[in-house]
């Protein structure tokens, strides 16, 4: 299974993402300050079934940031319906994990047209309550940056606590993406943080599958209430899942999003993707 990275111009700039696969058109977004990377060994599992598209969320990865320096779950959202706009796809299912699904949901609730189903991995629960104990208070991931280093081992001992043991792949891994965006790496939670999902998560309507990684401290306390708010929700626990989940587990993770998919028996997209630019 082939996967490919790409640049390709949209009206909201240049954004990156890796393809993978044919069939119903299906959008990962990543975690903050993740990239597509998140998803390297999710892709060509969907991609046997489905055309698979991970995007690097403006200001993350290989896209860059908006150009003011103001990003916000709205703008977010609006960058991921002209990535699809500009590949012409009229109608994905969107997969998000953390700060993704988030962005997730507010492209469903923005363009429910656009928007077949929906795949909420750790979403967290923000309302009134959230915002007013979190504020613009500090988050994992927001180091000062030290002359002697100092800082990337602040940096590592921050994330480990929630990534297996064993697993020193994944901690590399998500170095590498937090040291590329520098100080955006905590940019997405405090943006996260601001969102007023009580307002929008109403207006979700298309089918939604909620994966609940069970030793994700973060996120899987909320799933009994974002179950409640979203009328077209069920709910997959994942075992042992943590806040990596996609990249700590890709078979568990791919096949909860294949067999959900699988379910909904979802027709491809007649319009065929327009040519991308400068592919890596």
């Amino acid at each position: 299974m082939t996967l490919q990275c790409s640049w390709i111009e949209t009206a909201q700039g240049r954004l990156h993402f890796a393809r993978c696969g044919q069939g119903f058109p299906v959008l990962l977004l990543h975690q903050t300050p993740r990239s597509w990377d998140e998803y390297r060994d999710v892709l060509p599992r969907l991609g046997r079934h489905f055309d698979g598209l991970a995007m690097d969320t403006v200001g993350y990865g290989l896209s860059p940031p908006f150009a003011d320096g103001l990003p916000t779950v709205e703008r977010w959202a609006s960058a991921a319906l002209a990535l699809l706009d500009a590949l012409g796809l009229e109608r994905v299912a969107v997969v998000g994990h953390h700060t993704g699904a988030v962005i997730a949901m507010e492209m469903a609730a923005t363009a429910p047209q656009r928007v077949a189903a929906l795949v909420l991995s750790s979403c967290p629960m923000v309302d009134a309550e959230r915002r007013a104990r979190h504020g613009d208070h500090a988050v994992v991931d927001q180091v000062t940056r030290k002359a002697d280093g100092s800082h990337l081992l602040e940096l590592w001992r921050m994330r480990q606590p929630f990534y297996p043991d064993d697993d020193i792949d994944l901690m590399e891994r998500f170095m590498v993406d937090a040291l590329r965006v520098g100080e955006r790496a905590a940019q997405g939670h405090l943006c996260v943080n601001r969102y007023r999902m009580e307002d929008r998560i109403g207006r979700v309507t298309c089918p939604t599958l909620l994966v609940g990684a069970t030793e994700d401290p973060h996120a899987y306390p909320a799933v009994p209430r974002l179950q409640q708010a979203i009328a077209t929700s069920r709910v997959v626990a994942i075992e042992g899942g943590r806040v990596p989940l996609p990249d700590q587990m890709p078979e568990a993770f791919s096949a909860a999003v294949q067999n959900f998919l699988d379910g909904l028996q979802l027709c491809p997209t007649p319009n065929e993707p327009k040519e991308t630019l400068d592919a890596t």
